[in-house]
């Protein structure tokens, strides 16, 4: 189960400060809400809920984004992990397995569909479909074959609320964020992953390169 909130915790988006949105009510709708999204930390509660609307799983911890792709999410509870992407690496961290795997940037954002809100160049924006609902924007490939089927956020005025990802088996992971502030200088070693002593290192960006 910690690895449903794992994969979930990769598709959260990381906002780019001004992307270039598809010429649609929607997409520019949407566009105008991120470009107020300047920065973020938040806790937050999540709900992993299966095909048959069964709860198989919740969490709970810190989240926060900065842009361009910095991006942190601390699970704290059931049990620990840590994902942090620093503008150019992401770092998966497993207190419990004494493991952390490392990859590109861009090598985590191309498999969610929620680069959308990370990517700038209309070749990746015309790969998606935004459909607004409300204070609602659903986020969908048009590749079926993604990892994750459907991606929503939903804001209050101009804050983020909430962020749901559908998966192909049906799974619904729901994030409610409360106690929302925007980054402070203090916070910004939160972006900066140091590997502690003693862990197995698993670099996925030797891999892209072979």
């Amino acid at each position: 189960m910690k690895k449903i909130l794992t994969i979930a915790a990769l598709s959260l988006p990381m906002f780019y400060q001004t992307p270039a949105f598809a010429a649609d009510a929607d997409a520019d709708e949407l566009k105008a809400k991120l470009t107020e999204v300047n920065s973020l930390k938040a806790n937050f509660n999540q709900t992993v809920t299966d095909i048959n609307n069964k709860v198989i799983q919740t969490g709970e911890g810190v989240f926060a984004l900065s842009h361009p792709n910095q991006f942190y999410w601390h699970l704290t509870a059931p049990d620990e992990s840590l994902i942090v992407a620093d503008g150019a690496d992401v770092w998966v961290y497993n207190p419990f397995a004494e493991e952390v795997s490392v990859m590109d940037i861009n090598q985590a954002i191309n498999a969610s569909p929620i680069a959308l809100l990370v990517h700038s160049d209309d070749a990746t924006w015309s790969q998606y479909t935004v459909s607004q609902k409300g204070n609602c924007f659903d986020i969908s490939p048009k590749d079926t074959d993604s990892g994750v089927s459907e991606v929503q956020v939903c804001f209050d005025a101009n804050q983020l609320t909430q962020m749901v990802l559908k998966d192909q088996q049906g799974n619904i992971s729901d994030f409610s964020l409360t106690n929302q502030s925007a980054i402070a200088e203090t916070d910004r070693d939160l972006f900066k992953f140091i590997v502690p002593d003693d862990v197995d290192i698993d670099d996925q960006r030797l891999k892209m390169t072979n």
